[in-house]
């Protein structure tokens, strides 16, 4: 009954959304390998999320992706070169990093000055990490609609309890995530880290053209 009551409190696409995860947890466990059904599982939950990043710019506050949600986005990162998007969310619990990638708690906000650091799986939502490239760049758009590009300055591999990443730094930076190496889901100590730096000469004119488009 609380389920029905839940649905009823959706609106219709959020009804469709949730009705294909449910048939894709079922069929996932029944029908296909744990490794696929992550994948599957990931890549919708990404399509109910930009629903709610939409939601959530246009209404000027936190918007849970599906009413049972305890987490919600943040911003949304994009890398031109790749033609890739995800919809960052709000943590990194084991269930936020689920559906999308996280913006680590007492780290910047996304955009804002210091190092804004976003984790996220390596077999999902972060396997590009593996293409990027010194000098490729990243968009990163917040909850106020200001988009901030940044420009990828190096990768290492590090321990992740001694990443050298940090919150405080002087500029506005952005660091991404992952667990390391790619070919594998054995868990380890080691974590592949991208780090970026914010390219001033394009701050005005992205901050100008996004407030153009929210008004």
């Amino acid at each position: 009954m609380k389920a029905l009551s839940l649905l009823r409190s959706c609106s219709l696409g959020e009804r469709i959304g949730l009705v294909a995860i449910v048939s894709l947890t079922i069929f996932g466990l029944s029908q296909i390998g744990q490794g696929l059904y992550i994948k599957a599982k990931a890549q919708m939950a990404q399509m109910l999320l930009e629903n709610a990043w939409e939601r959530a710019l246009v209404e000027e506050k936190a918007t849970k992706p599906w009413p049972w949600a305890d987490t919600w986005p943040v911003a949304k990162l994009t890398v031109p070169r790749l033609g890739l998007s995800a919809v960052v969310l709000n943590d990194v619990s084991g269930e936020a990093l689920a559906f999308g990638p996280g913006h680590v708690s007492n780290t910047a906000d996304p955009g804002t000055t210091g190092t804004s650091v976003i984790a996220a799986h390596r077999d999902t939502h972060f396997t590009f990490l593996k293409h990027l490239a010194v000098g490729d760049e990243i968009t990163v758009k917040n909850k106020l609609g200001e988009i901030r590009t940044y420009s990828v300055k190096r990768m290492k591999i590090v321990n992740w309890d001694n990443s050298g990443i940090d919150p405080d730094a002087q500029g506005k930076n952005l660091a991404l995530v992952t667990c390391w190496p790619f070919e594998t889901t054995a868990q380890g100590p080691l974590r592949f880290v991208v780090e970026a730096e914010s390219i001033p000469e394009l701050e005005a004119p992205e901050r100008a053209a996004s407030k153009q488009q929210h008004l």
